[in-house]
């Protein structure tokens, strides 16, 4: 017996004037500590390092894919964890140990065929300032540090690891014009079940 679902209209919403300044964007930048950790170094006795995942901030990438924005991480630490996470969520742009996230991020766009008018970053710290001062759109954690969130047009009501990097995502979807088609499909089960 099937049920018809109720109406799923989406309850989120960005004032107009920011969603006018996110259109247009066809790739989207992320640091990893502080964006999609919450900055904490978990360091264990052998030298292991783990990390902190939000589950929300994972699905808002992935919903990026989906809606035709490509997600991308430019992270200036390596480790297993940040690789593995990446990969779970299926991204096929991520960077690990730069030191000149500038120069990384002019080799993916060339790879992309994109400029900086259809690129979204969102960071936290001083080594994000040469990404988002020339970004369409920058996106920032609300503790991400002060010099950051003045270079913003977005400063998440969400703390980095917490669903920022989720807000940025549900923006840009909205900006877009494809969060709404997005949230309605999800009322149906991943075999297509109503």
């Amino acid at each position: 017996m099937s049920i018809t679902p109720r109406p799923l209209n989406p309850v989120l919403s960005f004032p107009p004037e920011l969603l006018l300044a996110a259109q247009g964007i066809r790739a989207a930048i992320f640091d990893v500590d502080g964006v999609l950790t919450d900055g904490g170094l978990y360091i264990g006795e052998h030298g292991e390092e783990f990390k902190a995942f939000n589950s929300l901030d994972g699905h808002g990438l992935k919903l990026l894919a989906h809606g035709g924005i490509t997600p991308a991480v430019i992270t200036g630490r390596d480790s297993p964890a940040v690789r593995r996470r990446a990969a779970d969520l299926g991204i096929a742009h991520a960077f690990y140990g730069v030191h000149n996230k500038l120069a990384v991020a002019h080799t993916l766009m060339q790879t992309l065929g994109l400029d900086w008018s259809a690129l979204a970053v969102m960071g936290d710290d001083w080594p994000d300032l040469p990404l988002m001062a020339r970004a369409a759109f920058a996106c920032a954690p609300s503790n991400a540090h002060a010099e950051v969130k003045a270079m913003a047009h977005h400063i998440t009501q969400a703390s980095g690891g917490s669903g920022a990097a989720r807000e940025c995502c549900d923006l840009l979807l909205m900006a877009a014009g494809r969060y709404a088609e997005l949230l309605r499909g999800h009322l149906t089960t991943l075999d297509g079940t109503p």
